[in-house]
Protein backbone atom coordinates (compact mmCIF):
# COMPACT_ATOMS: atom_id res chain seq x y z
CA UNK A 1 0.00 0.00 0.00
CA UNK A 2 1.44 3.32 -1.09
CA UNK A 3 -0.58 6.51 -0.74
CA UNK A 4 0.43 10.08 -1.56
CA UNK A 5 -1.15 13.06 0.21
CA UNK A 6 -1.14 16.32 -1.72
CA UNK A 7 -2.41 19.61 -0.36
CA UNK A 8 -1.36 23.13 0.53
CA UNK A 9 0.31 23.82 3.88
CA UNK A 10 -2.41 23.66 6.54
CA UNK A 11 -4.77 21.46 4.51
CA UNK A 12 -4.69 18.77 7.20
CA UNK A 13 -2.80 16.12 5.29
CA UNK A 14 -0.38 15.65 8.20
CA UNK A 15 -3.21 14.95 10.64
CA UNK A 16 -4.87 12.54 8.21
CA UNK A 17 -1.63 10.70 7.45
CA UNK A 18 -1.08 10.03 11.16
CA UNK A 19 -4.66 8.77 11.52
CA UNK A 20 -4.28 6.51 8.47
CA UNK A 21 -0.91 5.27 9.70
CA UNK A 22 -2.52 4.08 12.92
CA UNK A 23 -5.54 2.63 11.10
CA UNK A 24 -3.58 0.62 8.51
CA UNK A 25 -0.42 -0.07 10.47
CA UNK A 26 1.88 1.38 7.84
CA UNK A 27 4.50 4.12 8.08
CA UNK A 28 3.85 7.81 7.36
CA UNK A 29 6.69 9.88 5.93
CA UNK A 30 6.40 13.63 6.44
CA UNK A 31 9.04 15.44 4.42
CA UNK A 32 8.40 18.60 6.45
CA UNK A 33 9.08 16.79 9.74
CA UNK A 34 12.11 15.05 8.25
CA UNK A 35 13.57 18.36 7.07
CA UNK A 36 12.91 20.06 10.41
CA UNK A 37 14.68 17.17 12.15
CA UNK A 38 17.69 17.69 9.88
CA UNK A 39 17.63 21.42 10.70
CA UNK A 40 17.46 20.70 14.43
CA UNK A 41 20.43 18.34 14.13
CA UNK A 42 22.28 20.98 12.08
CA UNK A 43 23.14 18.39 9.45
CA UNK A 44 24.46 19.34 6.03
CA UNK A 45 20.98 18.79 4.56
CA UNK A 46 19.39 20.80 7.38
CA UNK A 47 21.66 23.81 6.93
CA UNK A 48 20.96 23.78 3.19
CA UNK A 49 17.20 23.49 3.68
CA UNK A 50 16.78 26.09 6.44
CA UNK A 51 17.21 29.20 4.31
CA UNK A 52 14.56 27.98 1.86
CA UNK A 53 12.02 26.98 4.55
CA UNK A 54 12.43 30.23 6.49
CA UNK A 55 11.55 32.25 3.38
CA UNK A 56 8.61 30.02 2.40
CA UNK A 57 10.36 28.66 -0.70
CA UNK A 58 10.48 25.02 -1.79
CA UNK A 59 13.52 23.06 -0.68
CA UNK A 60 15.51 21.91 -3.77
CA UNK A 61 14.49 18.56 -5.27
CA UNK A 62 17.83 16.83 -4.70
CA UNK A 63 17.70 17.50 -0.93
CA UNK A 64 14.16 16.15 -0.48
CA UNK A 65 14.67 13.16 -2.79
CA UNK A 66 17.79 12.05 -0.89
CA UNK A 67 15.74 11.92 2.33
CA UNK A 68 12.93 9.91 0.71
CA UNK A 69 15.35 7.45 -0.91
CA UNK A 70 17.11 6.75 2.37
CA UNK A 71 13.81 6.03 4.12
CA UNK A 72 11.71 3.87 1.79
CA UNK A 73 14.49 1.37 1.16
CA UNK A 74 14.42 0.36 4.85
CA UNK A 75 12.71 -2.86 6.01
CA UNK A 76 10.06 -1.03 8.06
CA UNK A 77 8.59 0.41 4.84
CA UNK A 78 8.08 -2.94 3.08
CA UNK A 79 4.37 -3.22 4.02
CA UNK A 80 3.70 0.19 2.55
CA UNK A 81 3.84 3.85 3.43
CA UNK A 82 2.14 7.24 3.17
CA UNK A 83 4.01 10.15 1.62
CA UNK A 84 2.89 13.38 3.29
CA UNK A 85 4.08 16.44 1.38
CA UNK A 86 6.05 14.62 -1.30
CA UNK A 87 6.25 14.94 -4.23
CA UNK A 88 5.72 18.68 -4.54
CA UNK A 89 6.70 19.10 -8.17
CA UNK A 90 6.18 17.13 -11.37
CA UNK A 91 9.95 16.56 -11.54
CA UNK A 92 9.89 14.98 -8.08
CA UNK A 93 6.90 12.84 -9.10
CA UNK A 94 8.80 11.41 -12.08
CA UNK A 95 11.82 10.57 -9.91
CA UNK A 96 9.52 8.96 -7.35
CA UNK A 97 7.84 6.86 -10.08
CA UNK A 98 11.19 5.43 -11.12
CA UNK A 99 12.23 4.82 -7.52
CA UNK A 100 9.02 2.94 -6.67
CA UNK A 101 9.23 0.87 -9.86
CA UNK A 102 12.80 -0.09 -8.96
CA UNK A 103 11.42 -1.49 -5.68
CA UNK A 104 8.75 -3.45 -7.62
CA UNK A 105 5.93 -1.47 -6.00
CA UNK A 106 3.17 0.84 -7.22
CA UNK A 107 1.25 3.89 -6.02
CA UNK A 108 -2.33 2.99 -5.03
CA UNK A 109 -3.93 6.45 -4.75
CA UNK A 110 -3.03 10.13 -4.63
CA UNK A 111 -5.30 12.15 -2.33
CA UNK A 112 -5.62 15.88 -2.97
CA UNK A 113 -6.79 17.83 0.12
CA UNK A 114 -8.68 20.94 -1.02
CA UNK A 115 -9.22 24.03 1.21
CA UNK A 116 -9.69 27.76 0.49
CA UNK A 117 -6.74 30.12 1.05
CA UNK A 118 -8.59 32.13 3.74
CA UNK A 119 -9.05 29.03 5.89
CA UNK A 120 -5.49 27.87 5.25
CA UNK A 121 -3.99 31.19 6.37
CA UNK A 122 -5.91 31.03 9.67
CA UNK A 123 -5.03 27.40 10.19
CA UNK A 124 -1.31 27.98 9.76
CA UNK A 125 -0.73 31.45 11.21
CA UNK A 126 -2.91 30.56 14.21
CA UNK A 127 -1.36 27.22 15.15
CA UNK A 128 0.84 26.61 18.17
CA UNK A 129 1.87 23.59 20.20
CA UNK A 130 2.68 22.50 23.72
CA UNK A 131 6.45 22.71 24.21
CA UNK A 132 6.43 19.68 26.50
CA UNK A 133 4.19 17.07 24.82
CA UNK A 134 3.66 18.53 21.34
CA UNK A 135 -0.17 18.76 21.56
CA UNK A 136 -1.47 20.98 18.75
CA UNK A 137 -3.71 24.04 19.13
CA UNK A 138 -4.93 26.99 17.08
CA UNK A 139 -5.77 30.57 18.13
CA UNK A 140 -8.80 30.56 15.77
CA UNK A 141 -10.11 27.00 15.89
CA UNK A 142 -8.81 25.10 18.92
CA UNK A 143 -7.55 26.74 22.09
CA UNK A 144 -6.78 24.88 25.36
CA UNK A 145 -9.80 24.25 27.61
CA UNK A 146 -8.05 26.33 30.28
CA UNK A 147 -6.27 29.34 28.82
CA UNK A 148 -2.51 28.92 28.91
CA UNK A 149 -2.63 25.31 30.14
CA UNK A 150 -2.13 22.25 27.91
CA UNK A 151 -5.10 19.88 27.95
CA UNK A 152 -2.86 16.80 27.75
CA UNK A 153 0.01 17.43 30.17
CA UNK A 154 -0.90 20.66 32.05
CA UNK A 155 2.25 22.40 30.84
CA UNK A 156 2.10 26.19 30.55
CA UNK A 157 4.80 26.47 27.89
CA UNK A 158 3.80 26.78 24.23
CA UNK A 159 5.62 27.51 20.99
CA UNK A 160 4.94 28.43 17.36
CA UNK A 161 7.00 27.64 14.28
CA UNK A 162 9.01 30.61 13.00
CA UNK A 163 7.66 30.11 9.47
CA UNK A 164 4.02 30.18 10.65
CA UNK A 165 3.57 33.95 10.23
CA UNK A 166 1.00 35.36 7.79
CA UNK A 167 3.50 36.85 5.32
CA UNK A 168 5.47 33.62 4.99
CA UNK A 169 2.25 31.59 4.84
CA UNK A 170 0.99 33.62 1.86
CA UNK A 171 4.33 33.10 0.12
CA UNK A 172 4.18 29.35 0.79
CA UNK A 173 0.65 29.16 -0.63
CA UNK A 174 1.65 31.08 -3.75
CA UNK A 175 4.59 28.73 -4.33
CA UNK A 176 2.31 25.75 -3.76
CA UNK A 177 -0.30 26.96 -6.27
CA UNK A 178 2.37 27.46 -8.94
CA UNK A 179 3.73 23.92 -8.59
CA UNK A 180 0.60 21.95 -7.66
CA UNK A 181 -1.38 22.25 -10.90
CA UNK A 182 1.14 20.39 -13.11
CA UNK A 183 1.57 17.80 -10.35
CA UNK A 184 -2.17 17.17 -10.02
CA UNK A 185 -2.49 16.89 -13.80
CA UNK A 186 0.40 14.41 -13.82
CA UNK A 187 -1.47 12.07 -11.46
CA UNK A 188 -4.85 12.68 -13.11
CA UNK A 189 -3.44 11.26 -16.34
CA UNK A 190 -2.50 8.15 -14.37
CA UNK A 191 -6.06 7.96 -12.95
CA UNK A 192 -4.74 8.11 -9.39
CA UNK A 193 -6.14 11.42 -8.07
CA UNK A 194 -8.93 11.53 -5.46
CA UNK A 195 -10.04 15.01 -4.33
CA UNK A 196 -11.17 15.44 -0.73
CA UNK A 197 -12.96 18.42 0.82
CA UNK A 198 -10.50 19.20 3.60
CA UNK A 199 -12.49 22.12 5.01
CA UNK A 200 -14.57 19.64 7.05
CA UNK A 201 -13.70 18.43 10.56
CA UNK A 202 -10.93 15.83 10.63
CA UNK A 203 -13.21 12.89 11.54
CA UNK A 204 -15.40 13.46 8.46
CA UNK A 205 -12.38 13.86 6.19
CA UNK A 206 -11.02 10.58 7.55
CA UNK A 207 -14.33 8.80 6.89
CA UNK A 208 -14.19 9.92 3.25
CA UNK A 209 -10.55 8.88 3.04
CA UNK A 210 -11.22 5.35 4.34
CA UNK A 211 -14.27 5.00 2.10
CA UNK A 212 -12.19 5.86 -0.96
CA UNK A 213 -9.48 3.37 0.00
CA UNK A 214 -12.06 0.58 0.48
CA UNK A 215 -13.69 1.34 -2.87
CA UNK A 216 -10.29 1.19 -4.54
CA UNK A 217 -9.73 -2.35 -3.19
CA UNK A 218 -13.07 -3.69 -4.41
Amino acid sequence: MIYIFLGAPGSGKGTQSKMLQKHLGIVSISTGDALRSEILNKSEIGIKAKSFMDSGMLVPDDVVIDIIKSKIKNVEYEKGFILDGFPRTEAQAKVLDNLIKSLDKKIDKVFNFEVSDDVLIKRISGRFSCKKCGALYNHYFKTPNVKGVCDDCNSTEFESRLDDNEQTVKQRLEVYRQTSLPLIEFYKKKNLIVSLDASKISSLIFENLISSIKNNKQ
